[in-house]
């Protein structure tokens, strides 16, 4: 029987309190917005209580919120978080856990690979894509793009094209690294239609 998310968001409320900056409920699913300096003990706690029983970590995702609100949705005051999905198979209940990191320029938020395994290499790829460390991560490096990959191409301010491209030299038999040489052009589609007033069909 699948645990009612009404009765987990109440629970999340009474147990952790000001631990929690949130707790909110929308399509049937549970978002707890942690602060940063509880998030490695409010993680602990979600795995090890009886009363919660998470045993899995089955997503981690950065968020880039740089320019969110255009739709008229609240702005948030800092720019990257973290979110994390879990799932309780004792309880059959899901929880997604956000974080956000407080430093703009450098974002950084403790690792929690150490308590699932599995958010390894997804914490690996939100610290490729949007640059945000883990602090305490085993072995965080890069794991999308190439090794001599310049920024991190999920932040919305990184260009569109990119800022270099690679290709295969033959005179110097390996890849190499040179600007982006794709010209800006206007595609504009062709449309044909029938004198007769049809679409030419």
């Amino acid at each position: 029987m699948q645990r009612n998310p009404f009765e987990l968001a109440e629970k999340l409320r009474e147990k952790f309190g000001t631990d929690l900056q949130d707790v909110s409920l929308a399509f049937g699913e549970v978002t707890a917005v942690v602060p940063l300096s509880s998030y490695r003990e409010v993680m602990l706690a979600l795995r090890d209580d009886p009363e919660w029983r998470f045993e899995e970590l089955i997503d981690l995702c950065g968020v880039d919120y740089a320019g969110y609100g255009n739709s008229g949705m609240e702005v948030p005051d800092k720019r990257f978080a973290v979110v994390v999905h879990l799932l309780s198979l004792t309880f059959n209940g899901r929880l997604r856990v956000r974080v956000f990191a407080e430093d703009e320029k450098m974002p950084e938020v403790p690792s929690v690979s150490d308590i699932w395994p599995s958010a390894n290499w997804f914490e690996r790829e939100a610290f490729d894509l949007y640059g945000i460390l883990f602090s305490g991560h085993p072995d965080l490096r890069r794991i999308l793009t190439d090794y001599g990959f310049v920024g991190h191409p999920f932040r919305k301010d990184f260009p569109v094209q990119g800022y270099v491209e690679m290709r295969y030299d033959e005179k110097e038999k390996r890849v190499v690294y040179q600007p982006v040489t794709i010209e800006p052009r206007e595609i504009t589609p062709r449309v044909v239609r029938d004198p007769d007033g049809g679409d030419g069909r």
